[in-house]
């Protein structure tokens, strides 16, 4: 594919994961190697498009303060492939939990296979609680789709709550429609709360103020908003890539500000 189609693609996607988008894009950006104005704009566009996407402003502000795009376009790459959040993930898991999730997290679902002792709970949320199923059932997994309806029962029935977070800030994380309500059952039922945050999610703050600005539509009634935004107070645990830490120990994010970047195109 050309790299200006993959860019459009990447636009385009809807639901699509996060850290293959970003890989996608980074590569098809490195045509712009040599016109940092056009590097600059496709980022914008990008980031207009994709506003709820963690990664892609991760990437971005890597990209246009490179002084090597190709080089750095390699490097973001091999930090994805290299994200060892889910296996710290499975690896921190009691033996025979029975873990409960919401929406489609990426990094979660494609971990969990590794622990064939675990059982799962899948919140079904807008429809999306089958296909999680059929997935992780492939790869023989003790799997169950529970309507959300019996959230206090799953959280009951439940270890411990994972949540990804497809964005977050220094104080809260941009997280799957049904995630908050799932964290509030179980701080309520004193059900530890993990939150994952894979390579790229965790941004600096004006990034995360601009996400949380773009994804604000006032004429959206909030029960049809495609994202919830989950405070840190409603976790206990956070899942890096450098292993787990106390939400107060969240690493710094790993990345430039560019404000150019917070320029949203029409």
């Amino acid at each position: 594919m050309h790299p200006i189609e993959q860019l459009r693609y990447v636009a385009r996607a809807s639901g699509a994961d996060g850290g293959l988008l970003v890989q996608e894009a980074a590569s098809a950006l490195s045509v712009f190697s040599r016109d940092p104005g056009a590097m600059l704009t496709a980022c914008r566009r990008l980031l207009t498009r994709q506003p709820a996407v963690g990664p892609l402003w991760w990437m971005c502000a890597r990209m246009v303060t490179s002084a090597d795009v190709r080089t750095e376009s390699r490097a973001i790459i091999d930090d994805l492939h290299n994200d060892r959040t889910g296996r710290h993930l499975v690896d921190g898991l009691p033996d025979g939990a029975t873990v409960a999730i919401s929406g489609w997290p990426d990094i979660t679902v494609a971990a969990l296979p590794r622990r064939g002792d675990v059982r799962v709970l899948v919140v079904d949320v807008e429809g999306q609680g089958s296909s999680v199923v059929r997935r992780l059932e492939r790869q023989d997994m003790d799997v169950e789709d529970v309507d959300a309806a019996k959230l206090a029962g799953i959280v009951e029935d439940a270890d411990l709550i994972v949540i990804e977070a497809a964005a977050a800030g220094s104080a809260a994380a941009l997280v799957d429609v049904g995630s908050v309500g799932l964290a509030a059952t179980a701080k309520a039922l004193h059900k530890p709360v993990w939150l994952v945050i894979g390579v790229g999610r965790s941004l600096l703050e004006p990034y995360w103020q601009a996400i949380v600005e773009r994804i604000d539509d006032p004429d959206l009634p909030a029960f049809l908003a495609p994202h919830e935004v989950l405070s840190f107070g409603l976790v206990d645990r956070v899942i890096t890539t450098d292993g787990p830490v106390a939400v107060s120990e969240v690493p710094r994010p790993r990345m430039a500000l560019a404000p150019e970047l917070l320029v949203e195109l029409s």
